[in-house]
């Protein structure tokens, strides 16, 4: 394949992908500027891997599992991640008309970040990339390098620890 036919290729996967991607980065870090590093790293690493002439099954796949492991590497040189980050960089409300509505959102926003936040990492990511990303359990299974079986009852076992977290907080008040 000669290097035109790449960059073409590679624009097409850019722009159907860019915005998934730095998504899932957005909410694993938490950092908008961080989570656009992170997007723009997996496809400096995708580009990198498909210009050596490599070939690509799964596109949607294997770019999140670079993701991914971006994201990981990044954990392990800062531990630390901010919920607060999401709000203070978060989504611009310029637009919207109705400041109690905007209060509202933004409550319940901060209140579902951070009762996701309180599942084991396991959980977190899988239900993220099922219901964030809207990924497929087969989709999930490649980038995390786990069986189909394995990733649905992971689903299924973090909903259920979800569930337990929000009546424990219900039972609280």
């Amino acid at each position: 394949m000669n290097i035109d036919k790449i960059r073409i290729e590679f624009q097409k996967t850019y722009d159907e992908y860019a915005d998934a991607i730095f998504r899932y980065c957005y909410f694993q870090m938490s950092d908008r500027e961080k989570a656009k590093d992170l997007a723009q790293d997996t496809f400096l690493k995708f580009w990198e891997y498909v210009a050596s002439g490599k070939q690509v099954e799964y596109v949607k796949s294997f770019l999140y599992r670079i993701a991914s492991n971006t994201v990981i590497d990044e954990r392990r040189k800062k531990k630390t991640i901010s919920l607060e980050k999401i709000t203070e960089n978060g989504h611009d409300w310029a637009d919207e008309k109705d400041e109690e509505k905007q209060k509202e959102i933004i409550y319940e926003g901060r209140q579902a970040i951070e009762t996701v936040a309180k599942l084991p990492e396991k959980y977190r990511d899988v239900l993220m990339l099922r219901y964030v990303d809207d990924l497929s359990i087969k989709e999930i299974a490649k980038i995390i390098d786990e069986k189909e079986n394995n990733v649905s009852v992971r689903i299924n076992r973090g909903l259920e620890k979800l569930k337990n977290i929000l009546n424990e907080g219900k039972n609280n008040e």
